[in-house]
Parts: C-alpha cells; sequence; structure tokens
C-alpha cells in the first residue's frame, strides 16, 4: 500500500502537550504541508505548517548563509533549551526587541507578553542592553525595536528613543498600540525629531470595529486612525502591524494594503498569523492561517495587483518570512520590485535583513563591480536605474528620507512558531530576538512559547 503523503525531511519538534522534544518528519499531502511528530508520552500529530507546497519547496532558492554574532550560552540540554543564543543558532539579529515596561493600557485577549501592570526599565538598563546588542552584533545592530507592554506609557519614551539612536543601530522603530498618540499630540510632536531611521510599528489589526474588539477587548478603530492622523500631521513614517486570524480579519487583507496604499506616512504593513502562546488558546490549530495561506489571501482580495509571484521568502529566514518591496513608479503607481528584477540572480548583494535602504544596496553592487560577478552587477545597475534614478546617490540625507518614504512600501508576513508548528531548523534561523537580562538574546518565539515568565 502507498502512503497517502510524501516525505520531505526529517526534523526535530515540540509536543504541544508536554513541550518535550518529539521526532517529525516535514510531509507534503494533498497540495499542503505538514509536520508529523510522535510524542512517547502522548501519541503522534500532525500539523500544518504551510498551505500552498508550491512555495515552500521552492523557498530555499532564496536561502543564504546565515551571519555570524557572538553567542552567550553553551549547548547543554540542547536546542531550543539553552536558548542565548547558543552555537546551534543560525542567524544574527536582524530585528532585536526590548521591552521597556510591562504596563499596558490595553488587556488584549491574544497578548502573548501577559501585559497589565508592571515597572519602568531604568535608563541604566536600558544602556546596558543597547550596548550588550551593538557588541553582540560585531559592533553594528541592525534594526531595533522599542516595545513593551505599551512603551509609550513610559515617562522616559523620548530620552529612550534618543539613547537608542546616539548608538550603532541603523534603525529603531517604536511598538505601540497608538493610543496614547491618539490622544498626546505633543508626544507626536516629540517624536517627529528622529528623522531617518525611525518609524513606528502601530499595531493596526483592520478597518472594522469587530476586529478591534475580538483582538483588543474593545473598539479601537477610529483611536487608531486619529493616532495616524497624529503621525501625519509631523510626517512621521508608519508600518501597520496587523496581527491576522482565520475567519475574523483574513477577508480585510486587500482592504488594509489599500489603505496603506493611499495614505500619507504609512510605509509598510507587517502581516502576522496568530501564534498560539501567551493568553490566547489554541481553538482550531489544524485549520490555523499560514503564511502562504495570507499570500493567497491577499492575492484574490487585490484582484492580482499584489500576486504570489511579488513575494520571496526573505533570505535571512526563508521558513518564516516573506517579503515584498514596492516602488512609485512614472505613472504614479506602486509596482513591486519582483516584477522588475529577478532577485534571485543577485543574492549575494541582499543582506540579510528585513531592512531595504538604497544606499546600502548600491553600496554592495559597487563592492561588486570588481569581483567575479562584475557582468551581473553592471545588469543589475541597468535595472536598478529604471526603480530608483541615479540622481538617488547625489541628493542630500534629507532628500533621500524623503524620497524612501515617499516612494517605496514593503508588506512583510512573518510566521511565528508555537508548540503545535514547532520545527528546529526554522527555529533556529528566526531572526527576531528579544535582549533580556543576564546580557543574553532569545528568538521572539523560543522566548514567548519557552522562556518567558
Amino acid at each position: 500500500m502507498i502512503k497517502d503523503y510524501k516525505f520531505l525531511e526529517h526534523t526535530a519538534s515540540l509536543c504541544h502537550i508536554c513541550l518535550k522534544k518529539a521526532d517529525a518528519k516535514i510531509i507534503e499531502k494533498d497540495g499542503s504541508v505538514y509536520i508529523l511528530k510522535f510524542c512517547q508520552e502522548h501519541g503522534e500529530f500532525c500539523e500544518i505548517l504551510e498551505e500552498d507546497a508550491d512555495y515552500y519547496n521552492q523557498r530555499k532558492q532564496y536561502d543564504k548563509p546565515g551571519n555570524a554574532c557572538i553567542c552567550q550560552t553553551e549547548r547543554a540540554i540542547g536546542c531550543p533549551f539553552d536558548c542565548g543564543i547558543c552555537p546551534s543558532h543560525e542567524q544574527h539579529s536582524c530585528i532585536s526587541l526590548i521591552e521597556i515596561t510591562n504596563r499596558c493600557n490595553l488587556n488584549c485577549p491574544i497578548c502573548f507578553a501577559n501585559s497589565g501592570k508592571g515597572d519602568f526599565m531604568s535608563k541604566e538598563e536600558f544602556e546596558q542592553r543597547l550596548d550588550f546588542l551593538v557588541e553582540s552584533e560585531g559592533g553594528q545592530a541592525d534594526i531595533l525595536q522599542i516595545s513593551g507592554g505599551e512603551p509609550t506609557l513610559h515617562p522616559e519614551i523620548i530620552s529612550f528613543i534618543e539613547l537608542a539612536r546616539s548608538k550603532k543601530i541603523n534603525y529603531v522603530m517604536l511598538n505601540t498600540n497608538g493610543l496614547k498618540l491618539s490622544e498626546d499630540i505633543q508626544l507626536a510632536e516629540a517624536l517627529s525629531r528622529f528623522k531617518g531611521g525611525f518609524e513606528i510599528y502601530l499595531q493596526f489589526d483592520g478597518l472594522n470595529d469587530k476586529t478591534h474588539t475580538y483582538f483588543r477587548g474593545q473598539p479601537l478603530k477610529d483611536i487608531k486612525l486619529k493616532a495616524i492622523r497624529n503621525l501625519q500631521q509631523f510626517n512621521i513614517p508608519i508600518t501597520l502591524v496587523t496581527t491576522l486570524e482565520r475567519g475574523i480579519n483574513d477577508n480585510e487583507t486587500g482592504k488594509i494594503i489599500e489603505f496603506g496604499l493611499s495614505t500619507n506616512c504609512i510605509r509598510g504593513i507587517s502581516f502576522q498569523p496568530v501564534g498560539y502562546f501567551g493568553r490566547l488558546p489554541a481553538s482550531d490549530p489544524a485549520n490555523r492561517l499560514t503564511l502562504t495561506g495570507i499570500i493567497r489571501k491577499i492575492e484574490e482580495q487585490t484582484s492580482g495587483m499584489v500576486r504570489k509571484s511579488d513575494f520571496i521568502p526573505l533570505p535571512c529566514n526563508v521558513d518564516r518570512v516573506a517579503i515584498t518591496y514596492f516602488y512609485r513608479n512614472k505613472h504614479n503607481s506602486f509596482v513591486p520590485l519582483t516584477r522588475n528584477l529577478d532577485l534571485k540572480k543577485y543574492l549575494p548583494f541582499i543582506k540579510n535583513t528585513f531592512k531595504f535602504d538604497p544606499d546600502d544596496f548600491l553600496k554592495e553592487l559597487s563592492s561588486g563591480i570588481f569581483s567575479k560577478e562584475c557582468c551581473d552587477v553592471a545588469g543589475l545597475f541597468k535595472d536598478f536605474a529604471k526603480l530608483i534614478p541615479m540622481s538617488y546617490v547625489f541628493k542630500s540625507e534629507d532628500e533621500k528620507i524623503k524620497y524612501v518614504n515617499e516612494n517605496t512600501f514593503r508588506i512583510s508576513i512573518t510566521s511565528f512558531i508555537d508548540a503545535y508548528n514547532f520545527d528546529i531548523k526554522s527555529a533556529q534561523k528566526e531572526c527576531v530576538h528579544f535582549i533580556v537580562p543576564g546580557s543574553k538574546k532569545i528568538p521572539f518565539s523560543m522566548y514567548n512559547l519557552l522562556h518567558r515568565k
């Protein structure tokens, strides 16, 4: 008798009941990808990994070696229980998070951090974590997210951002639910001093109050829109961060993209399917929304304006992140970058990062002119000139910031790892890391699943 699935690869997982390591294999069945795992105590489980097997099987075309970073923990029990980061980890910190308070002005039913009451981090502790981050990244960190709780409640939030900007950190994001920004125009004005290398990472679950009530416990649509208007007054760039769940707001992806593209100061959207850790119980993990399920919804709901083929796996974590970048063409419309460039050809010049920076990209291309990729680089310069005018390199710093803010847009999809879809390979490539006490880094999913107290 022939099995009803195709074996793809062997891996290790976790039992969602006891959280002990479970032998597992990744299989393809009926056009989707699953993880089939066996726990000695609780038996066999089959969990969905991706709804689209074609995307899953082709994602490795974009895979690259990870960036090395300094490890803080030795191997002892074994991954994922040695987090901190141990030598088994395969990727540096593309995005680092520091939670400066656990206090929050919401009580979200899906909160992974169990935020509510709490203290405020001292400036000394914050600086220690910043210095550790920079040192662990070899002297230059990529992206820092200042998070919580709700970080805008911190009485020293502006001086914290100033301190972060004084360190060797390329980009700073302020993670916020937007409530304080909607009522405190002075706070928005104070944030406007941070020009370039700074943006607001705004929780924004949809354009329907029922959606906000489900995720956040109260109707917040008008409050979110007011926060955006306040930020627009001071030209502060915004990324919308949308948590998605099947049957709740997965029918809003097209409307959210349309809203983002047509709204001044919104630079991008980060879609994140619900992860089953924290306060949220796993009601139906077999029917969970996956990364490729979101891509399918986007294509359907934008009538092909955004296509499946526009998304590529992010090279630093091909298993869990998909991304597409848009640029404004001469007809004043946003067009996906991938429709004009075959990015697979130019992987050597694409950094292991979420952030697309024209300056960095041009520098990488320039370094390749004198290498064996010279012919390819010349071709890419020609292609790139169609997208970003070569006069860009002669612009002042303020003009470059203005150009990027007004003419580029990104959509990312990040699927976090929980006890149901845990795969050791993708856990070791996760590039979003918490900076925690004791001079340690712990990957986002592993922290929320195993290590958060």
